[in-house]
């Protein structure tokens, strides 16, 4: 397992990659799709975060998986197959900053999922992205600002899942 302590915006925080891992959705605070076509990893210029995964917060009466095809559908104008890698442990426990009225728990988890892109939309920055762009997946620590063994961690699960056929029910088997 993946760990690293950081620092998001003030706030210490420490995350951990678990593989596998699948847990109870008021704990899930985010969705997210390390996306291939091919050989390739597609990554989106976001207007906050700058180069980074597709993915999102999931809305009220959603699953993880409707706000996965909708984040990536809205930020990437693109279409696949999905199954779950894992999630990353966002704890702040370690955290003076975080507080009781905070909307994200004590500790939370971001779900990563593969996607092998089957279809190209048109892209038309209607949404948080304003680019999208396919990279050989070692580039990504040049693009994505925050790179770190965490999501190291999570884009070698993704590499090592190429070409396989498994969904968030039958992972594993």
């Amino acid at each position: 397992m993946a760990s690293i302590s950081v620092d998001w915006y003030g706030h210490k925080v420490k995350l951990s990659f678990m593989r596998q891992l699948m847990p109870e959705r008021e704990l899930i605070t985010s969705v997210h799709a390390v996306c291939f076509h091919r050989e390739q990893l597609l990554i989106v210029n976001l207007n906050d975060r700058g180069w980074d995964f597709p993915g999102g917060h999931i809305e009220e009466g959603e699953t993880a998986e409707a706000c996965l095809e909708r984040e990536v559908l809205e930020e990437a104008y693109v279409k696949g197959t999905c199954h779950l890698l894992g999630a990353v442990e966002v704890n702040h426990e370690g955290n003076p900053l975080w507080k009781e009225s905070s909307p994200y728990p004590i500790v939370g988890y971001q779900l990563f999922y593969r996607m092998d892109i089957t279809e190209f939309l048109s892209f038309a920055a209607e949404h948080e992205s304003t680019e999208r762009l396919l990279i050989q997946p070692q580039e990504v620590a040049d693009y994505h600002k925050g790179w770190h063994e965490v999501y190291e961690a999570v884009m070698e699960e993704a590499k090592r899942h190429a070409n396989r056929t498994c969904t968030t029910e039958t992972y594993g088997n």
